[in-house]
């Protein structure tokens, strides 16, 4: 109804129903910038563009700079090139097989290249080294990347996760996505209403990077 009521202002303002909805949306994006952070950052991109264009530059300097090749490889990976990023990462590997923190990229990368087994034996290779390496996020990426194809190996890894990590709304909505595709609706039900009353008990600046996974799990309540 509030929407309503604001495209009817803006439409009173400028007259054009096109200019109404666009300036509408534009105010909607954000105000959930600022507040919500359900919607993707649509600049994002832009910028990771430019500052991987000047890391590579730098790297044309000083071409054994692990720091700049890894955040190469990052960035290379949030723009959903994992082919380029895998390249940067089997090279860091061969010089830092110590490095916990590589060995879990490098694993994050060969899972979204659809190489799990892998991919898998990277990040428990990451676990070894480091039991609690990006607090227990690499047993969050399997659970993610096997939710699809061995649900109890997935649920398996999720639950790890809640044991390093009990306050991630991220964790209790992908659980509750993988005991949905076992058939464990009741389990599934009660991992979305945990996601909802972890949210409730976060501190106020960690909300706004949970809201999108509480939101989902909302919907998926409703639903």
């Amino acid at each position: 109804m509030a929407k309503l009521f604001i495209f009817g202002l803006f439409f009173w303002l400028f007259g054009n129903p096109f200019v109404a909805f666009l300036v509408l949306m534009i105010v909607l994006y954000l105000l959930d910038r600022r507040f919500l952070g359900i919607f993707p950052n649509l600049f994002r991109p832009f910028h990771l563009s430019i500052r991987l264009r000047r890391v590579r530059q730098e790297l044309s300097l000083g071409p054994h700079n692990a720091s700049l090749k890894m955040e190469a490889a990052r960035i290379l990976m949030e723009k959903q090139r994992y082919a380029e990023a895998m390249i940067l990462l089997d090279e860091l590997i061969h010089v830092m097989s110590d490095s916990a923190e590589i060995w879990f990229e490098a694993g994050r990368c060969r899972l979204k290249l659809g190489d799990l087994s892998v991919g898998e034996e990277h990040i428990l290779r990451a676990l070894q080294l480091n039991p609690r390496v990006r607090y227990g996020e690499p047993y969050l990426r399997l659970g993610e990347a096997y939710a699809d194809v061995d649900q109890n190996k997935a649920i398996r890894y999720l639950r790890q996760f809640q044991d390093i990590h009990s306050s991630s709304c991220e964790a209790y909505y992908r659980l509750g996505l993988v005991l949905e595709k076992v058939g464990q609706m009741d389990e599934a039900k009660q991992a979305y209403e945990e996601a909802k009353t972890i949210y409730q008990s976060l501190p106020k600046y960690k909300r706004k990077s949970e809201r999108r996974w509480v939101w989902l799990a909302r919907r998926k309540s409703i639903g």
